[in-house]
């Protein structure tokens, strides 16, 4: 049995959202990101990063969700992949821009302290958020050119859905990027991508 241990809303949706649409079985273990919870001793065994998420495979112990989402599409799911060279390519491509960039923008605006003590450069970190995250949006949208993020829907698109879901509270109406748009309301449209959201209130 796999366990998947998520925070809600975090990037940990995205991973949660693949197992579901994979149809396999899994368990979830809630990690209290508020209370800190990734910081104990308990969680610390698992994922000495102290982060979500974080799956537990037959294997042990799976993290970063670009990596947790690869092995759900190559293990459970071959149809979260796509299965041409190019498509799958340009669906990795996306991930790490999203997990490269994207994602370290919008930590900017609660995080800095992972890059500096100095409590004004914290300041400045947070109030370039919406320009970084508007930048960021709009090469997502200069990127897309279908449906989806390759040939079909994938785990790219999950990825990619999970960190657009932020961009209102980052300060960037998602009304400018009618193609990203389009794609976050497709893939929230999903039943098991529905399911999920539900779970995570």
């Amino acid at each position: 049995m796999l366990t998947l241990h998520v925070g809600k809303n975090s990037i940990a949706l995205a991973a949660h959202a693949a197992l579901e649409e994979a149809g396999c079985a899994y368990d979830v273990a809630w990690v209290d990101l508020a209370a800190g919870d990734q910081h104990g001793a308990a969680y610390q065994a698992l994922n000495p990063k102290g982060r979500v998420p974080t799956l537990i495979t037959p294997e042990g112990p799976l993290t970063e969700v670009v990596a947790i989402l690869e092995w759900i599409a190559a293990t459970q799911a071959p149809h979260l992949m796509p299965d041409t060279p190019w498509h799958a390519a340009k669906a990795r491509e996306m991930m790490l821009y999203v997990a490269a960039t994207m994602h370290v923008a919008h930590a900017h605006r609660f995080r800095g302290h992972r890059w500096t003590d100095d409590a004004d450069a914290q300041a400045a970190l947070t109030a370039h958020v919406p320009q970084a995250m508007a930048a960021c949006a709009a090469h997502v949208e200069g990127q897309l050119t279908g449906d989806w993020v390759g040939d079909a829907f994938c785990v790219a698109d999950l990825h990619l859905w999970t960190v657009a879901r932020w961009l209102p509270g980052d300060g960037v109406a998602m009304d400018g990027y009618p193609k990203l748009r389009a794609l976050c309301d497709r893939v929230a449209a999903r039943p098991a991508v529905a399911r999920v959201v539900k779970l995570h209130g």
